[in-house]
């Protein structure tokens, strides 16, 4: 089967209409990206911001009775787009398709980050076997691999640790094989949830590693107050998240406990280094992967 794809090019103000009418002409899926080059920066949660000028795609069953170059030049009349195309798509077993992109990495000190469906090429490495799923954390990320690499450095043998905004649950899951006796994983995501205890399972570390979302991680420290404070607190996320979360984080930790802070930009740290220097002595470390991702940035230090 194959599929026919309509892009349509309108203002910011017009997206909504144009997803209304596309969904009218029983689009499929919608899909929006930027037309230019305009970042945007931390969303908070529920917040949707948008480019000021996108492109929208929509994707239809090819085989429907429609004349789809008419429809497209209908709707992009009456959402003022500055341009209207089609392309098609051919099928594909896209259930397998996406695997293609992703491979066995090797991280600092043999720790290896392996997709479930490839054979660890090390096999007496420390490997992490993830499905990367819906949440984030695949390891192919450079602030992920900052704070793995980190990890590699630390003596976690009997450790208690917090993986604050845990995605699919791989900066957890690595510390408990190197050597952490406990690790409790909060996300806002409830497929983040999913995901950390289904690749915790896949990693024969289920009995270590408890995910919660974050309500149920406060009640489930007031129902048992003795698993705090915790030894390590991680927190891959990003920079308005992690300020808003400091003194909350400063309650969790133990005294002279460390902190690894990721999914910073360099211009990021003076502003989170703040607040966080009057509970934490913090050192800063860029991503060196590629040359592309030395903009990412880590900060890692102890509890004062």
């Amino acid at each position: 089967m194959a599929w026919q794809q309509i892009h349509l090019q309108c203002a910011n103000s017009q997206v909504e209409m144009a997803e209304t009418f596309l969904m009218e002409a029983q689009a499929l899926s919608i899909v929006m990206e930027d037309a230019g080059d305009q970042p945007l920066f931390e969303p908070m949660p529920g917040e949707s911001p948008l480019w000021d000028d996108v492109i929208i795609t929509a994707i239809f069953d090819a085989s429907l009775d429609i004349n789809f170059e008419e429809v497209a030049h209908q709707i992009a009349a009456q959402v003022d787009a500055s341009r209207v195309w089609l392309s098609e798509v051919e099928d594909k077993n896209w259930e397998r398709e996406w695997m293609k992109n992703y491979h066995p990495i090797e991280c600092a000190n043999n720790l290896w980050i392996v997709p479930n469906w490839i054979t660890p090429p090390k096999p007496d490495a420390t490997n992490i076997i993830m499905d990367p799923g819906l949440a984030f954390g695949t390891g192919y990320h450079a602030t992920t691999r900052l704070c793995l690499d980190w990890l590699t450095e630390q003596d976690l043998t009997g450790k208690t640790i917090i993986d604050y905004g845990c995605g699919s649950g791989i900066l957890g899951i690595a510390a408990l094989l190197l050597g952490a006796k406990q690790v409790y994983s909060v996300d806002i995501d409830p497929q983040a949830v999913i995901a950390t205890n289904q690749n915790a399972d896949r990693n024969q570390v289920a009995d270590k590693l408890q995910a919660f979302l974050p309500e149920a991680f406060t009640d489930f420290c007031e129902q048992n107050e003795n698993i705090l404070p915790a030894d390590i607190i991680t927190a891959n996320i990003l920079a308005k998240p992690l300020i808003s979360l400091c003194p909350y984080f400063a309650t969790l930790i133990k005294q002279d406990g460390k902190i690894v802070l990721s999914g910073l930009i360099e211009s990021q740290l003076s502003e989170v280094n703040a607040v966080y220097n009057e509970f934490f002595s913090l050192e800063p470390a860029h991503a060196y992967v590629k040359q592309d991702d030395s903009h990412w940035q880590r900060l890692s230090g102890q509890r004062r």
